[in-house]
């Protein structure tokens, strides 16, 4: 039976990313900037509610930008996740472009993609996320530069909090947790580390009951003079803090 609401699941996902391609093709080109947010956000809690992940929103995402948003990093799903609760313009690593299908969507709807490797690609980003900022987007970053399983956060790597402290706007903390939404408890199910594969992940998401996402947002900080290794480090306390009131 799990294999079967799974199979269900993937076809209703894959139907529904189908439309988001007609949507970026078709629609996007006559849409102003808010009106691409605004579908984009209603794509992705339908894409939730197609993989029967349930939404919860604790906080309240910063209403307008600039604004960088600052998360940890558990899942292919964190995406999705934080564009149903809040759109952003991501800056993801250049593997996803590559990805099936996502990498298609994730450049359709403005996202930077970063060659965390290359010292030289992490400055041209940091320029281009300076720019946007100051030009009122709001950008959204994993500073832990990879997913973990929940259970503790890594150590954020400071190299992107520079264009916050460039352009001296807000940064907010955002805490992603997955739970069983019977029993409130962890889950690890959606995580993609270690020896995963996307598509064990995914299967298994498929083939999960109950799974909820929570995300939970803390209040934004300035840089206040802070340099991007002392703003990195308040944050990945922040970020420690509201992991704690999951």
């Amino acid at each position: 039976m799990n294999n079967l609401k799974a199979a269900l699941r993937l076809m209703r996902a894959m139907a529904h990313i189908l439309k988001g391609f007609f949507i970026i093709l078709l629609v996007f080109p006559r849409l102003g900037t808010e009106q691409r947010q605004m579908h984009t956000q209603v794509w992705s809690l339908a894409m939730l509610r197609c993989i029967g992940i349930e939404l919860i929103v604790k906080g309240m995402p910063g209403l307008n930008g600039p604004l960088l948003l600052v998360a940890n990093h558990m899942s292919w799903l964190d995406i999705t996740a934080l564009h149903a609760a809040r759109f952003c313009r991501f800056v993801s690593k250049a593997d996803i472009r590559k990805w099936p299908f996502i990498g298609m969507l994730a450049s359709g709807i403005g996202t930077l993609f970063i060659e965390r490797e290359s010292r030289r690609d992490v400055m041209r980003v940091v320029h281009h996320m300076t720019s946007s900022l100051r030009s009122g987007d709001v950008l959204g970053v994993f500073p832990e530069g990879t997913t973990s399983d929940g259970a503790g956060l890594l150590s954020f790597h400071a190299n992107l909090f520079q264009a916050a402290v460039a352009a001296n706007v807000p940064v907010q903390p955002v805490a992603f947790q997955f739970t069983d939404g019977r029993t409130g408890l962890r889950s690890t199910v959606p995580c993609y580390v270690g020896d995963d594969t996307l598509v064990g992940s995914v299967w298994r998401t498929l083939k999960a009951s109950h799974i909820a996402v929570v995300i939970h947002f803390g209040e934004p900080q300035l840089p206040a003079g802070r340099d991007r290794r002392a703003l990195a480090q308040a944050l990945h306390q922040e970020v420690a803090k509201l992991r704690q009131l999951i």
